[in-house]
């Protein structure tokens, strides 16, 4: 791909640092960039600051002009731009070829152990304890977009025996139906219902999400969770690849990961091997049983030992902004779960406890469905009272929890800081008590991001006197 003197516009600078790699990559390969973003220059300084004195780069703020998509070699869609963007419509209908990072790096990738994980909830999670079983068999991995990991400048790290590991969000796999790639091992977690402000339908969603395996060859794996019943058919249904099963519940079928008497064990061939025992499992929460599970089929499939395996699964402690330990003030104990920012994942933050909870919810809407949230809060014992992040979907779970007896008793506040929120529960919170933030909504207006809304509570909890 000679992108020599090309003209390339990038659109999304943004500030999770994935514009920024593209743009320095791009760079490198001696592009003539026009990186565009709607936020203002102050906004963006952050990353701004990266760029701007890199060589043939433009930089266009507070707009995007026509031009620069219509009169290009190239556009790099930000991936959460949609695809009906009038600006890339526009690329489009000019017969100006429009990529990603993820499309980018897929074509270019010089390995071909490249390990998709995608899924509503846990790929985060799934991707890190992968890379964490790999890295400690003694393979060489390298992380690509998992979290807030960049893309594009992790090319340079990987040679033709190199493990890849890369998180797939649904945006970034929509390119791949236009390049006919998918990663040779394929993760699905689970489907949910989310960004239902961006797609118009949960079939447009999942479509998205299949593409993980699509384009997949004979020989190729699927890895997908038996417990969605109707998922799993589907995609063993459509799927090219061999695939395999992970379950929580069931050991009825031919070949995968499930879960009897409280021990794991691998099949294949008709015959069981006994892998590792839950209680050996080191993360907090049931949730991250089904993910040690998924990661633990593709490590065995690829020839890591059974005694890496345990080892690696018994010393991996976690996700940052995942149900993250933050500390302990004045014998309460302080839980990051920013990253639950679907109705189901906050549900399953407040069942990794058995202690009382102060909960801190809320926030912006995505168009999800919230009474699975609203009621958890109502009806669980363990959940003593609830602060809300000022927001639409605030607005709407206040009043689904109106319709539970005595369950607006709970509402200790509403909020438009994290640092009120905090200082709040610091004076009312009871020693062996838990202040657990875990929103089950999007962050977009009080908060950068879902990150920069983790970070604001722990820097709240440090500052915490005692």
């Amino acid at each position: 791909m000679n992108l020599k003197n090309k003209k390339v516009t990038v659109m999304g600078i943004g500030l999770h640092g994935g514009g920024v790699a593209i743009i320095q990559w791009l760079s490198k390969q001696g592009a003539r960039i026009v990186a565009t973003d709607k936020k203002s220059a102050k906004e963006l300084d952050v990353s701004i600051v990266k760029i701007k004195k890199l060589k043939n780069v433009k930089i266009v703020t507070g707009q995007h002009r026509l031009e620069d998509f219509t009169h290009s070699d190239l556009v790099i869609k930000n991936p959460t731009v949609p695809w009906t963007n009038k600006y890339i419509k526009a690329a489009i209908e000019n017969k100006v070829p429009v990529e990603m990072d993820s499309s980018l790096f897929m074509q270019l990738c010089p390995t071909e152990n490249i390990i998709g994980v995608t899924g509503t909830k846990g790929k985060t999670t799934t991707s890190l304890i992968l890379a964490h079983i790999l890295e400690e068999a003694g393979k060489q991995v390298v992380k690509v977009g998992i979290g807030q990991e960049a893309v594009m400048n992790k090319l340079s790290q990987i040679k033709k025996d190199s493990w890849v590991v890369f998180e797939l969000s649904s945006w970034r796999l929509s390119v791949m139906s236009l390049i006919k790639k998918s990663p040779k091992f394929a993760i699905i977690t689970n489907i949910f219902p989310d960004h239902l402000n961006y797609y118009a339908s949960m079939e447009k969603y999942v479509l998205d999400k299949e593409n993980i395996f699509k384009f997949q060859k004979e020989g190729d794996i699927l890895v997908t969770n038996y417990d969605q019943v109707e998922y799993f058919e589907q995609f063993s249904e459509l799927s090219k690849g061999e695939v395999f099963s992970y379950s929580k519940e069931t050991g009825d079928f031919e070949k995968g990961i499930f879960v009897r008497d409280d021990s794991i064990f691998f099949k294949k061939d008709n015959k069981e091997e006994l892998l590792f025992e839950i209680g050996e499992i080191s993360l907090r929460g049931k949730h991250n049983l089904a993910n040690v599970l998924a990661a633990s089929v593709i490590a065995k499939l690829i020839g890591v030992s059974t005694v890496n395996i345990r080892n690696s699964i018994s010393t991996f402690l976690g996700v940052k902004h995942r149900l993250e330990y933050v500390g302990k003030k004045t014998g309460v104990a302080y839980y990051n779960d920013t990253t639950a920012t679907t109705p189901e994942s906050a549900v399953v933050g407040i069942e990794a406890f058995t202690r009382p909870i102060h909960l801190i919810c809320g926030g912006s809407n995505k168009k999800l469905d919230l009474r699975l949230l609203a009621r958890k809060i109502a009806l669980d014992e363990n959940v003593v009272s609830i602060s809300l992040l000022q927001g639409e979907a605030t607005e709407s779970l206040i009043k689904l929890l109106r319709e539970f007896d005595g369950a607006s008793a709970k509402i200790k506040g509403l909020y438009d800081s994290m640092d009120g929120v905090v200082e709040s529960l610091s004076l009312t919170a009871k020693e062996g008590e838990i202040v657990l933030l875990s929103p089950g909504c999007a962050s977009f207006g009080m908060f950068v991001n879902e990150f920069d809304r983790g970070d604001q509570f722990k820097e709240s909890v440090d500052n915490i006197e005692v």
